[in-house]
């Protein structure tokens, strides 16, 4: 019945639209695709694709059997690549997903020691995923994900390696930086600068805006943390980072962080991993070197 050959053909014709550029990606003929997905309709007895002119419409159950795609040939490529370093006598691969924007900086304090301390280790980091940072980790895309908002399945650990407290971010003339900490409603008038992730998932509204039920004046976008810290700066508005990050860039910038309300927000970064990879000694290791660097 279903091969991964069919898997990868769904796959390529969802990406590439027409049976000539899947053909191509695959270097296999037209013919041999065609004859391979006309064989699978007759054992499942119902329709994969219909042609739309030059281009192929997967059906209803083409979709389903692309979705087992999506799942599942990450997977093979993972395992092959394992089998291959295997062959080879290397030890593996470290395919890092972030999740936490400013986590950068103390990422690389992280990478340094650890690739000299692991050589033959093959080390790539990611922040674009297709199914999100967790559907990653779990179709096998990323092998580690850093974050600061673990979503907890059962077949994901998740390790806390550092805590650290969510500052707001004001300039040095800003009024605000005379205090030692701000209310939610001493930001409604605020622009509020932040990278670009739902509002939801902002710890800024989550758990300080939102409870009091207040807003700020208007929320802008920026990707970067030097330009949104350059923004700040200049007085154009406010921001929200770890106060670690913050204690870094304030020796060189006319900025200050205030507590959020009197507790503050404290938070945790996490490393997450599959629970049965769990025991991999270099994976491990990167663990504990995440542990130790601040």
């Amino acid at each position: 019945m279903l091969d991964r050959i069919h898997l990868e053909i769904l796959s390529a014709i969802k990406e590439h639209g027409t049976l000539t550029k899947a053909a191509e990606s695959l270097h296999l003929s037209q013919s041999a695709l065609s004859h391979s997905i006309k064989k699978l309709e007759s054992q499942l007895a119902t329709e994969i694709w219909k042609k739309d002119g030059r281009t192929l419409r997967l059906t209803a159950a083409g979709e389903k059997i692309q979705t087992l795609a999506n799942r599942v040939l990450p997977q093979f490529a993972h395992t092959e690549l394992l089998i291959k370093q295997i062959a080879k006598g290397e030890l593996g691969s470290l395919r890092i997903g972030m999740e936490c924007h400013p986590c950068y900086q103390w990422l690389l304090r992280v990478i340094q020691p650890y690739l000299v301390q692991w050589p033959s280790i093959d080390m790539d980091v990611k922040q674009e995923f297709q199914f999100g940072a967790l559907g990653a980790l779990l179709s096998y895309e990323i092998d580690v994900l850093i974050t600061p908002d673990p979503l907890f399945k059962p077949k994901i650990e998740y390790i806390p390696v550092f805590d650290y407290e969510h500052r707001l971010v004001v300039a040095s003339s800003h009024p605000l930086a005379k205090q030692d900490f701000v209310k939610p409603e001493q930001l409604r008038d605020e622009v509020l600068f932040s990278y670009p992730v739902e509002p939801m998932r902002l710890d800024i509204f989550s758990q300080f805006l939102n409870p009091a039920k207040c807003s700020v004046k208007r929320h802008k976008n920026i990707e970067t943390t030097e330009i949104m810290l350059q923004m700040v700066a200049a007085g154009r508005g406010i921001c929200a980072l770890p106060g670690w990050l913050v204690d870094e860039y304030s020796k060189s910038m006319p900025i200050k962080s205030l507590r959020f309300g009197v507790n503050g927000i404290a938070k945790q970064i996490f490393v997450g991993v599959r629970k049965h990879e769990r025991d991999i000694e270099y994976l491990n290791d990167f663990i504990e070197q995440a542990k130790k660097t601040k």
